[in-house]
């Protein structure tokens, strides 16, 4: 018996990226630095639904962080240079560089971004497509004599 893989599916037409982007999110595990969150932000009145994104970023000032979208993917970059000016008998706080990718859905778009107490916060507002609904016509191919 074949297996149909969601993709591949007869009854779902044009979904063929779908396993695309499911292998690209996969690809972007990371080692988990920095440390994240994401929430639901509650709706108030008829607005769009807000998605969070917050990220720990103790350390790094705005210059040294770029957040960047393409092609429904974000990325979030820091880069720190090491201060040669200091010696350090115990070093704790990593001064690394980091690159964190979230693959956005259809309809996310990034609406604002705010870094405050070491905390970098990305707002995604989903829009809702309007629902389109029309009766499609049937041509006769076959001429009548």
């Amino acid at each position: 018996m074949t297996r149909l893989t969601l993709p591949t599916h007869p009854l779902l037409l044009g979904f063929d990226e779908l396993e695309r982007l499911v292998e690209r999110a996969a690809k972007t595990g990371g080692d988990g630095y920095p440390p994240y969150n994401i929430e639901r932000v509650s709706k108030t009145g008829e607005g769009p639904e807000v998605l969070r994104i917050t990220l720990a970023v103790a350390g790094f000032t705005r210059d040294q962080l770029e957040i960047q979208l393409e092609d429904k993917h974000l990325s979030v970059r820091g880069k720190q240079a090491d201060d040669v000016q200091r010696t350090y008998i115990h070093r704790g706080i990593a001064a690394r560089q980091f690159c964190r990718t979230f693959v956005l859905a259809d309809g996310l778009e990034v609406q604002s971004a705010d870094l405050s107490n070491g905390l970098l916060s990305i707002d995604l507002v989903r829009l809702v497509p309007a629902r389109l609904s029309r009766t499609i016509s049937i041509s006769d191919k076959n001429p009548k004599p």
